[in-house]
């Protein structure tokens, strides 16, 4: 498995429609392909930094999932949300493979 870790730079301002964004991508994703591990919104420190990690069984897996998203109409539109308002004012995205052991490795957090 690999993982698609996305750092997307926000406005700050439109927290709430990237709220939106990724909502939406919970349902999209998985129509597409892939494996939501989940979007994560700033909270305390940084407010304009947010992050999207989505898993593939393979880079192959990876290119089939974008192809399939560029032909879907929900997730063009939900592209073009994003375009609109201007919310995202970068994107990286990096892959990275989880270290055996580490992954879901806390019980539970209280």
């Amino acid at each position: 498995m690999i993982t698609c870790l996305i750092r997307y730079q926000i406005d700050p301002f439109q927290r709430e429609a990237f709220q939106t964004y990724a909502e939406t991508w919970g349902r999209l994703i998985p129509r597409c392909g892939g494996a939501l591990l989940g979007y994560f919104l700033p909270h305390e420190g940084t407010n304009d930094v947010a992050w999207g990690l989505i898993a593939f069984e393979s880079l192959a897996a990876y290119e089939t999932y974008r192809a399939r998203l560029k032909a879907d109409p929900d997730s063009r539109a939900n592209f073009a949300f994003a375009r609109d308002r201007r919310l995202i004012l970068r994107e990286e995205r990096t892959f990275v493979e989880a270290v055996e052991g580490t992954v879901g490795a806390i019980d539970h957090v209280r």
